[in-house]
C-alpha cells in the first residue's frame, strides 16, 4: 500500500518527527511504500527508503502553521493525484491535520490523524480561534489516535458526534536498539562536557532534554537546584524562546550565590549518546500527552522524575522513577536529593528501567487495512 505522512519529520528536531520516523520505517519494512510532506528546510532528503517531500514557507512565528496548513495540503493534493495514495496520516491535529483530512476528503481517501499532546492540552484550550479548526479534524478524520489515554480523554471530552467510537490509543514507541548504555557511550558525553564546560565530572549529571517554552517548566528546575541537598551537574538540552531568558536567571543567580553547575547546552541531535552520561533525568512539564523522552532515559537504564500530569504518570511507575508536582520546586529538589542520595533506591530504579522502556519497544501499525 501507499501511505502518505504528513508532520513533523527528521531533520527537524522533537518527539512528532521520531514518531513519524519509527512508523514510516516500520512500513517500509513490511514492504509499503510511505511518503511524508513536511516542513520546509534545506537538508530535507529520502532517508531509510522514505520519500521526503519539502514543502513551502516561511518560519515566522505565529505564520509558520498557517503556511504549512495550506502548502501541506496543495502538495498532499498532488501527491495523491501522482501516486494514488490508499492511506493518510496527519500527525498533530493542526496544521497536519486539517491538511490532511481537507485533502483526504476531496479525494475520498482514508485519513487518520494523531493527536500529539500540546494540540489538545494547549491550542485547544488556550487559542480560541484554532478550536473550529481543530472540531472540523476531529470530525472529518475517518480514524483518530491518541498516543496516552489521558490525551484519549481529553479527546472524548470534545463531544464531536461519534468521536468516542473513532478515537483509540496509539503509544509512542522507543527504539531501544539506539538508546541504550554501553561502554563505548557511557561517559562519552561526560568527557565532552568537561573538555567544553570544565564541569566536576565527580558529581552526578541531572538532564533536562526538550523545548525550552513554558510549558516544559524548565524555571522549576532551576528552582530546585537552588534548594537541592546533593551536589550535582543540572545539563539543559534544546533551544526555545525561552532559552535567553532562563540563561540569563541561572547567571544571575550564580553571581548571587545562590546556584552553581547549570549547564544549558543548546539543540542537539545526538540525544542517543548523551543520556548514557547521566544519572537522572528529569521532565517537569506542567502538561504532557506522553513523555517520549522519559521512555528513552529508561531505555539507557536511568532513572526518571516526571511531573503527575498526563501520559507522564501513565509511564513512570514506582520501579523505575518519582512523580513530582510541577507547581512545588521543593518537591523537585527532595526527589532529586532521595534518588541520588539512596544507593538502593537508584540501583533499583536503574535494574528496572529498561525493562520499562521495552514495554514500549514494538512499533505497532494502527492502519486497519493492513491488518
Amino acid at each position: 500500500m501507499k501511505i502518505a505522512m504528513v508532520g513533523q519529520f527528521p531533520p527537524h528536531i522533537g518527539g512528532v518527527g521520531v514518531h513519524i520516523h519509527s512508523l514510516s520505517k516500520e512500513l517500509v519494512k513490511q514492504g509499503h511504500e510511505v511518503y511524508v510532506i513536511t516542513y520546509p528546510h534545506k537538508d530535507i532528503k529520502d532517508i531509510d527508503g522514505i520519500h521526503v517531500i519539502s514543502t513551502k514557507g516561511v518560519n515566522i512565528p505565529g505564520l509558520r502553521g498557517l503556511f504549512f496548513a495550506i502548502n501541506a495540503k496543495r502538495e498532499l493534493k498532488k501527491l495523491i493525484e501522482r501516486e494514488n495514495i490508499d492511506i493518510i496520516h496527519g500527525h498533530y491535529l493542526f496544521p497536519a491535520g486539517w491538511a490532511s483530512v481537507k485533502a483526504g476528503k476531496s479525494s475520498k481517501t482514508k485519513t487518520y490523524v494523531t493527536s500529539h499532546g500540546s494540540d489538545m492540552f494547549e491550542m485547544y484550550k488556550k487559542q480560541a480561534y484554532t478550536r473550529p479548526l481543530i472540531n472540523k479534524v476531529l470530525k472529518d478524520a475517518d480514524v483518530v489516535l491518541a498516543v496516552s489515554n489521558a490525551l484519549k480523554e481529553e479527546i472524548i471530552r470534545t463531544k464531536i458526534p461519534n468521536i468516542e467510537k473513532k478515537v483509540k490509543l496509539h503509544w509512542n514507541a522507543v527504539d531501544v536498539d539506539k538508546f541504550k548504555t554501553t561502554k563505548e557511550n557511557e561517559g562519552k558525553f561526560r568527557k565532552e562536557l568537561v573538555h567544553k564546560f570544565n564541569i566536576a565530572a565527580d558529581k552526578p549529571i541531572i538532564l533536562f532534554v526538550g523545548n525550552i517554552i513554558k510549558r516544559k517548566n524548565v524555571d522549576l528546575l532551576l528552582e530546585a537546584k537552588k534548594k537541592m541537598n546533593a551536589k550535582a551537574n543540572l545539563v539543559v538540552v534544546g533551544d526555545g524562546p525561552l532559552l535567553e531568558q532562563l540563561k540569563t536567571k541561572a547567571e544571575n543567580e550564580y553571581l548571587e550565590g545562590n546556584l552553581e553547575n547549570v549547564y544549558f547546552i543548546g539543540s542537539r541531535t545526538d540525544v542517543e549518546d548523551i543520556m548514557p552520561s547521566c544519572d537522572l533525568l528529569v521532565l517537569p512539564s506542567f502538561t504532557e500527552s506522553f513523555g517520549l523522552v522519559l521512555i528513552e532515559a529508561l531505555a539507557c537504564g536511568k532513572p526518571v522524575i516526571g511531573s503527575d500530569v498526563g501520559g507522564i504518570k501513565e509511564i513512570i511507575t514506582e520501579d523505575v522513577g518519582l512523580l513530582i508536582d510541577p507547581n512545588d520546586a521543593s518537591d523537585l529538589a527532595n526527589a532529586i536529593d532521595k534518588i541520588l542520595t539512596d544507593n538502593e533506591l537508584m540501583e533499583k530504579f536503574k535494574s528496572n528501567a529498561r525493562n520499562r522502556a521495552k514495554d514500549f519497544a514494538e512499533v505497532k501499525l494502527p492502519y486497519d487495512e493492513l491488518n
